[in-house]
């Protein structure tokens, strides 16, 4: 039997197959409706979850690849044989099983489906082995289907399979940030800046974004009928940090009464059937009339009689003329609908785009001023403000940048006086959080300097230096030039001598960075491995996942696991594949599976460990991941000329 969720968390599940006893006109009716119908919903869905926005457009795309073999199975004349029935019913039960999951993606938690990305592609596998295994089903000679249909039937049984093999399509990025974003207590602007990063990932940096995933956690939890486990608290604690960096109150997520009732009601987005292009299934941007009465999207119909069709793609009928008209009312009703529910429309971020007081703006500017002070004091002062205001809200971290504030803060990260250093970096982290000041504070210059003040600044300015060395790095350009400056041997230095705090900042800007092929070579030269195995010594830190994120992909480079594949080091991972936390387990293993690809020598040393018992172990009850890797690993054993 086959597992799904049903609104982001409830387990449903799917029945074997049935005995079908063929097959009455009727019963092949039912099914090909319910077939069509399933299609038909998927492409009123509006948008889907960012987290599984690819697979979803990829699904949609191969279920609409359907519609020709359809019709023609509708027009057949023949009988359809019980092996033919039963391959179509089993099709019709694939598609329904595509058309909840689709559902899920589009209407679920956003977080939830970011926290549980891993099962959620699983059940996307799933689904494409269903389809694939009942279109092997069909005997599409018997059907009589055309030759053009027959390839496009056998062209995505290709890509079904194709699909089925792709097994690990995580976004390691977003999955470090959920861990740091969850491992961290801390009320800093180091951790805002990660928050921010991963509310933008997945879409929730809005008001009214946040209050439909307030609405969909909330139907989550009736759902699973819980609202004590560790998962479910996990997303409502993220979801009240989103809610806290955008300025939001936070409220009790399971009773909070201030969602408007309209906004539950509009939660999934449905675009009215008669909007959409029976050929394309899409909402009409250009809708025109055809001979027959029939409504279609201008440039699908055109291609249509440019293929010498001259019927009608809808009924069929052949055509008295192929001219078309503009169909003026259905195209008003559609932009009417649109404007009314924001369809296809930019959001706008509410907080970001709230008005200033003039009196604010007047403050600021006055301290932009102040910044480029002949007299020490006035110049500490306003730098000191300037970093308490760009610390408070997101509309000050734009207006400061906008009244000019960015040019003298660089300035003043060459300074000589120790207290204005530490201010400036820190307001410079602050408004680096705004994706768009990023590129600015690049611009100016500012990277030698922050990496000048984490090499010889004070113990907070070296920590906030390297907080925002990793707020910069999320802009692939500076990933480069950080490389490029030298940046990666002071924040390895940070992570093997910092405070706890220094190390927490050092290993999320390191993990970014490392993302950077060439960086991966700079820490490797700057002696990362070394601190990153005391962090997996060092288990009271709370840092072993993060240790483990970077050496996977450090994992990744040949020079990296020539530097990695000590003895010692193997032992280590397979201590935590044995005994470590869930996570641990899953960081562990990810990491061996890397070595080992590579070098069969790792393997034998894993065995000798004593790993296999633990990898069967994990089969069983690891996480997701953790069991696709775990089998991954075992295949790779028995692949072994060692074994």
């Amino acid at each position: 039997m086959e597992a799904g969720r049903r609104g982001g968390g409830e387990i449903i599940m799917e029945e074997e197959n049935e005995n079908f006893a063929p097959s009455s006109p009727q019963q092949i009716d039912n099914v090909i409706q319910e077939m069509l119908s399933a299609i038909e919903s998927v492409a009123q869905l509006g948008d889907y979850r960012r987290t599984q926005k690819k697979e979803c457009y990829g699904l949609v795309r191969r279920m609409k690849l359907l519609l020709p073999l359809i019709d023609e199975i509708r027009e057949l004349d023949t009988p359809i044989s019980e092996t033919n029935m039963t391959a179509l019913c089993n099709l019709k039960k694939a598609l329904v099983m595509a058309k909840k999951l689709l559902k899920l993606c589009n209407e679920g938690s956003k977080i939830y489906l970011a926290l549980d990305m891993e099962t959620v592609i699983i059940r996307f596998h799933a689904v494409c082995e269903k389809l694939s295994a009942a279109l092997d089903g069909l005997d599409l000679d018997e059907l009589g289907v055309s030759d053009e249909v027959k390839e496009q039937v056998e062209l995505m049984c290709l890509q079904l399979r194709r699909a089925k093999r792709r097994t690990d399509t995580q976004d390691i990025e977003l999955a470090m940030d959920m861990m740091v974003v969850f491992s961290k207590n801390e009320d800093r602007n180091a951790d805002i800046a990660i928050v921010e990063r991963l509310a933008k990932k997945i879409n929730l940096h809005t008001t009214e974004d946040l209050k439909y995933e307030t609405i969909a956690i909330r139907n989550l939890v009736k759902e699973r009928g819980s609202q004590s486990s560790e998962s479910i608290q996990q997303m409502i604690d993220l979801l009240n940090k989103f809610k806290q960096v955008a300025g939001m109150e936070i409220t009790n997520v399971l009773d909070d009464p201030i969602v408007p009732k309209m906004l539950g009601k509009s939660l999934s987005l449905v675009i009215p059937h008669e909007f959409l292009c029976p050929i394309t299934l899409e909402i009409m941007r250009d809708p025109v009339i055809i001979a027959s009465g029939q409504t279609f999207e201008r440039e699908s119909v055109q291609k249509w009689f440019d293929s010498n069709h001259r019927t009608c793609p809808k009924t069929r009928q052949t055509l008295a003329h192929l001219s078309i008209a503009p169909n003026y009312a259905l195209k008003n009703l559609i932009l009417q609908w649109c404007e009314k529910n924001n369809f296809k429309l930019p959001k706008k971020d509410d907080s970001a785009t709230s008005e200033c007081t003039a009196e604010q703006k007047e403050e600021i500017v006055s301290l932009v001023e102040k910044l480029s002070s002949s007299k020490l004091e006035v110049q500490k002062e306003a730098v000191r403000k300037i970093r308490l205001l760009s610390k408070e809200n997101p509309e000050n971290r734009i207006l400061i940048a906008d009244c000019g504030a960015i040019p003298p803060l660089v300035q003043l990260l060459s300074y000589p006086d120790s207290k204005i250093l530490e201010h400036a970096v820190t307001a410079v982290l602050n408004l680096s959080i705004d994706e768009s000041n990023k590129r600015l504070i690049a611009q100016q210059g500012a990277i030698p300097a922050i990496i000048e003040i984490l090499q010889s600044g004070s113990t907070e300015a070296r920590e906030n230096s390297a907080a925002a060395l990793f707020s910069l790095s999320m802009l692939d350009e500076n990933k480069i030039t950080i490389g490029l400056s030298d940046g990666i041997p002071p924040l390895v230095d940070l992570l093997q001598n910092g405070t706890i705090r220094g190390k927490k900042d050092a290993v999320t800007a390191l993990f970014n960075l490392s993302l950077n092929q060439a960086n991966k070579a700079r820490a490797i030269d700057a002696g990362i491995v070394l601190p990153l195995m005391n962090l997996l010594e060092e288990r009271n830190l709370g840092m072993v996942d993060e240790a483990l994120s970077i050496l996977l992909l450090l994992a990744t480079h040949p020079e990296g696991r020539h530097t990695i594949g000590q003895l010692s080091f193997i032992e280590t991972l397979v201590e935590y594949i044995r005994e470590g936390t869930p996570k641990n387990k899953e960081c562990a293993t990810a990491v061996l599976l890397e070595l080992g690809a590579n070098n069969s020598s790792f393997i034998l040393a894993a065995l000798q460990y004593g790993v296999y018992e633990h990898l069967i172990q994990l089969t069983e009850g690891g996480t997701s991941r953790a069991q696709r890797k775990a089998n991954a690993l075992l295949q790779l054993f028995t692949k072994s000329e060692h074994l």
